[in-house]
Parts: structure tokens; C-alpha cells; sequence
């Protein structure tokens, strides 16, 4: 489904050009951000020692950091997002896991980062690093960045949390780690709706927050923020001319089903001999993808390359004529409009998140059943028709400029000032209510004390 819908949730969303709204106040174009968009807003009512101070003290709780080999789409957003909420005086503190060679303290564009741990004992100890630091008072509010495992910080801070979410695997995790791990997991999502309750919630996507709402949170505490793009880095080449070279872009794991991708070659490579595919990434998928491969005898048709700097990736969406997403469920999708910036339209599976980033028959074709046959038909369709396939890339980079880092920062900004601003509304109506609701104290009886 589009996000074109009549859903109450979207109505909101413009329907001029696919539907989608720009992201925040107005969106971006090459030049820049158009003159409506407005600096962050903040109240002056943040305090240090009695003295004013231009922000709070965040705390973001992240599994990973941008330097993390696993790092994905999350950590691209966390720190697109809240070094812009530095820049506008809050202070932000990031808590994730180690890996090999990463130093223990570091500042990326005025974010400080601790690592603490290794992937697995990093859960463990985060609740006791998050106590001391508010036994020591230099935490205002907690961020918990919602993607992988809940932190069910609300148990056990006293100052607001807010939560910025982007999917949870659910039962696709028992496809992603070992069954222990995967019930884990499981088990304590089903305690979001009891945790999380009250708390700010920030997600990505019109679907992000439908699934959500399913769980049990409520509708009203619930934002979109919609992801931006980094327009000086993602610019669209000669849309022509392209040959037929297929880009498969993200971490190789099993929830993205690259296999399906690799199903579908032999049939994309009846109807068009000469196509490419580059898988473009890094994960525990790669080994078994190239035997794959081997397998169904079209290795000479796909190029494995691994991790790649952001300007080769670049590079390549410039080179393709499509992008191809299966992920089997995604917070947006942040790959695919980055494609779309640089002028190439997405054939993805018809998943939470994707319906959300690709306008089906706009900037991209959905493919409703997760098939090899039907992949193939879909990628056949476009490689086969450069006509329909130029529209689509032609509306494409027109949608992507509708992103904005600047704007997706302003949203969670918003979100921060008002959690902070629920606390006090609390804080004065429970002292508000013990004044009135306290006994008068009764004049002495006289002769009580002979």
C-alpha cells in the first residue's frame, strides 16, 4: 500500500506528488533548505546550578556507534540527528558497545561517546552505568534509540524518557540469531506497551508507528519523523543511458533476503543476458550468498563488494538502473531514498516501511508477493521498458527532495522539549494536588492538656 491512504493517522500527508509529506516544515532541495524552515525552538528553562542553560543533558542509549562494523541505518540517523541537537546547545551523551580497536571515549561532531562492554555484555551493564549517572546528576533526559533489544529504562529512571523507534524484528528474529536470543527478544517486546507507556515516542514511519499502536502504545505520544538525506553527497547522475546494473544495498543479513534477489537472476537473466548485480555490504550472510550463487550458476552476474566508503556507494546508486530492497520489514528504509536522490528508482517488497518510502508506480514498483518469479517480473518490467523506468527516476529525485536531516532534527527536538515539559506538568500537578488534599490543622481543645 502507498502512503497515500485515507488512514487517520495520514491525513496529514500531502497527496501532491506521491503522497508523502515533506519532512518537517518543508523540505530540501540541492540548494539547500528553502526559506520557510525555521532553527530549532527551545525553551530557556533548562538550569545548571540555579543558573539558565540553552539545553538539557541527553543521554542516548544505542547498541552501536557510527564506527561499529554493524552499524546501519539507525546510527546513520542518530548521528545525522543529534549533532544538530548540539549545535543547538543540548548536551548528548551516547552509551554503546565496544568492537575491536574502537577507543573506550570519543567526540564525533560534538557527541561524546562511551563504550562500554561488548554487544553482549553492553545489556547488562547499561542499566547500572544509567543509575550512576543520575545518582550524579548530569542526566535530563534518556534517549533510547528503539531497534534491536528495549533498554526498559522507564523501570528505573526518575527524569523523562524519550524513545526513537524505527522497527522491531518481532518474530523475524528467530531468522536472525540463535532461538535463546531470538525468545529473548520477543519476550521483551511484549513489554513495551506496559513500560514505555507514558513515554515521548518518535518513529520514522507512518507503518512504524501502526505497528506501535498495534502493540499497545498510544496513538497521541506517538511522532513521525520522517528520515532525511544528505543532499550534498547524494546527486543524481545522466538518469539515460544506464546499463542494466542492479544495486543490492545494506547489511547482508537474513532479514534483508538478498537470497531472493539471487532466486530471481536466473529469470532476469533470461529476458536481459548482460545484467549486473553488486551487493553492496557486510554481514553474516555473505558466505552462504556466494554458494548461492555458485549454485544456480549466475556468480558471473553478481559482484560481492563488501563494505564501501559513503562516495563509492554513491558511486554505484549513480551507476545503477535500479535498487533493489527485500527486507522483510523496515523502519523507512533509508537506502532507498538515497537511490532516489541520485536518480534511481526501487523495486522492493511490499513490507512495513517500504510501502512507506516507495511510491508504487511513482518512484518505484512494490512487489506484493516475496517470490522469485514475481521480483523478477517487477525488476524484468523496468530494465525492460527505459520509458517507464526514466519516469520513475524522474519522480524520484523529485521526492527525495522532500528530506531533510534539518527538519528530522527539529521533529525529535520537539519531542524532547515536550517529555521535559510532561515531567514538570506532573511534578506541579502532584504538588498541587497534596496542597489541597492536606488535612487543616485543628485548634487546640482548652482544658485538653489539664
Amino acid at each position: 500500500m502507498s502512503i497515500v491512504d485515507s488512514r487517520p493517522e495520514l491525513k496529514r500527508m500531502s497527496r501532491l506528488e506521491g503522497g508523502i509529506p515533506r519532512s518537517g516544515a518543508s523540505g530540501r532541495t540541492d540548494a539547500g533548505e528553502s526559506a520557510d524552515v525555521q532553527p530549532l525552538r527551545r525553551p530557556d528553562t533548562y538550569r545548571r546550578g540555579g543558573r539558565p542553560a540553552p539545553g538539557p543533558r541527553l543521554l542516548v542509549l544505542n547498541e552501536r556507534c557510527h564506527r561499529n562494523p554493524l552499524a546501519g541505518g539507525a546510527e546513520t540517523h542518530l548521528f545525522e540527528v543529534f549533532p544538530r541537537l548540539v549545535e543547538q546547545g543540548m548536551q548528548v551523551d551516547l552509551l554503546c558497545c565496544g568492537f575491536d580497536g574502537a577507543p573506550e571515549h570519543e567526540v564525533h561532531r560534538g557527541v561524546a561517546i562511551h563504550r562500554i562492554g561488548r554487544r553482549v555484555s553492553y545489556y547488562a551493564r547499561v542499566p547500572f552505568e544509567v543509575r550512576r549517572r543520575l545518582a550524579a546528576g548530569t542526566v535530563d533526559l534518556v534517549v533510547e534509540d528503539l531497534n534491536k533489544l528495549p533498554f526498559l529504562t522507564p523501570l528505573h529512571a526518575r527524569v523523562p524518557v524519550v524513545v526513537m523507534h524505527h522497527h522491531l524484528h518481532g518474530l523475524t528474529a528467530f531468522r536472525q540469531v540463535g532461538p535463546h536470543l531470538a525468545a529473548a527478544s520477543v519476550a521483551l517486546e511484549q513489554l513495551i506497551p506496559l513500560v514505555y507507556r507514558r513515554c515521548r515516542v518518535v518513529t520514522v514511519s507512518p507503518s512504524s508507528k501502526i505497528d506501535l499502536v498495534r502493540r499497545g502504545l498510544p496513538e497521541e505520544r506517538i511522532d513521525v519523523a520522517l528520515n532525511g538525506i544528505d543532499h550534498a553527497l547524494h546527486r543524481p547522475a545522466p538518469l539515460g543511458g544506464r546499463r542494466p546494473h542492479v544495486v543490492v544495498l545494506g547489511r547482508v543479513e537474513p532479514y534483508k533476503r538478498v537470497d531472493l534477489v539471487l532466486r530471481a537472476l536466473p529469470r532476469i537473466v533470461a529476458a536481459v543476458p548482460d545484467v549486473q548485480v553488486s551487493v553492496v555490504g557486510r554481514g553474516q550472510e555473505t558466505g552462504r550468498l556466494r554458494r548461492l550463487a555458485r549454485s544456480l550458476g549466475v556468480e558471473q552476474h553478481v559482484r560481492f563488494h563488501g563494505f564501501v566508503s559513503e562516495e563509492r556507494k554513491v558511486q554505484l546508486l549513480q551507476d545503477a538502473a535500479l535498487l533493489v530492497q527485500c527486507s522483510r520489514k523496515e523502519g523507512w528504509g533509508l537506502t532507498v531514498v538515497e537511490a532516489y536522490a541520485c536518480g534511481t528508482p526501487v523495486v522492493a517488497t511490499d513490507v512495513p516501511g517500504l510501502r512507506d518510502s516507495v511510491q508504487d508506480g511513482m518512484t518505484g514498483l512494490l512487489v506484493r508477493r516475496a517470490r522469485p518469479a514475481a521480483l523478477a517480473a517487477a525488476v524484468n518490467r523496468l530494465l525492460l521498458d527505459e520509458p517507464k523506468r526514466l519516469q520513475l527516476a524522474r519522480f524520484a529525485r523529485v521526492f527525495a527532495m522532500r528530506f531533510s536531516w534539518d527538519a528530522s532534527a527539529r521533529d525529535v527536538a520537539s519531542a524532547v522539549h515536550r517529555a521535559v515539559a510532561d515531567r514538570r506538568s506532573a511534578r506541579g500537578a502532584s504538588l498541587l494536588g497534596r496542597l489541597l488534599h492536606r488535612q487543616p490543622v485543628s485548634a487546640p481543645v482548652a482544658g485538653a492538656d489539664a
